[in-house]
């Protein structure tokens, strides 16, 4: 079993679905996490249900600022910060040319400079800490062109990219940095795009999954994965990306 004790995390997109399932088994392994989301209440909410190993902070990862502030209140809270999980993005699911300028701009604001302003600002505190460890939450879509998953595959694209070019550049500061790349998950996402997919390519929902990786996965497979690169036992890992799919990339068929 990995273990997180002492571990001092700073989660994004962290009141619900996947970043909570991250912050539950963080703290049950042993680490402080602070809740950071742009849902202030349910931030609250989820670190009172965690208990006193979690704090809330309301941050919207587009703004330089709120990042900013998340990292210290992390700081503060905890005496240190060693731990960024960046978990904060958003979906849309519709033909690449059918984004709107506004869907677009907003989309890659979220999951791309969020997970670049995550990291900048995290870098004094990790590097301090002597084992900083950043994890990206990417997706199986990052590694392939997906039909009606256009602009969420290429911003999952750019933080892979992002993870390899950070990794090389902060090896010297002993900042490890990775990225998980989830395929289909049981999360409220998922939950969003079903009528959509079954809509637009005619095939129960169900069925493609089954097809293509089985099952669905779930939230608590991604955060032993994620809880494993945050941890000392990788700590010669670093620059990868895991991909989470139950072999759905595997075949072609």
């Amino acid at each position: 079993m990995i273990e997180l004790q002492g571990r001092k995390a700073l989660i994004t997109g962290a009141a619900q679905g996947l970043g909570k399932a991250i912050a539950e088994l963080f703290i049950e392994r042993g680490a402080q996490v602070m809740i950071a989301d742009i849902d202030a209440e349910g931030a609250v909410r989820t670190a009172k249900a965690l208990g006193p190993q979690a704090r809330a902070i309301r941050c919207n990862v587009t703004d330089s600022a709120e990042v900013a502030a998340a990292v210290q209140a992390t700081v503060s809270a905890f005496g240190g910060m060693d731990t960024l999980i960046n978990n904060a993005g958003i979906e849309i699911v519709k033909p690449l040319f059918d984004n709107s300028d506004e869907e677009y701009d907003r989309l890659m604001n979220i999951n791309v400079k969020g997970v670049f302003l995550g990291m900048k600002h995290s870098l004094g505190p990790l590097v301090a800490s002597g084992r900083g460890s950043i994890v990206n939450i990417s997706s199986l879509a990052g590694t392939n062109g997906v039909p009606l998953f256009g602009t969420y595959a290429a911003s999952k694209g750019a933080v892979i990219q992002l993870t390899r070019t950070a990794a090389a550049e902060l090896r010297p500061t002993g900042i490890r940095v990775n990225a998980v790349c989830p395929g289909f998950v049981g999360t409220a996402m998922v939950d969003r795009l079903v009528p959509i997919v079954e809509s637009i390519i005619g095939v129960p929902f169900d069925a493609l999954v089954a097809a293509k990786q089985t099952r669905l996965g779930t939230p608590r497979e991604v955060a032993e994965m994620t809880a494993f690169l945050a941890s000392d036992a990788a700590s010669w890992t670093t620059g990868s990306h895991y991909i989470l799919d139950g072999g759905l990339s595997a075949g072609l068929l």
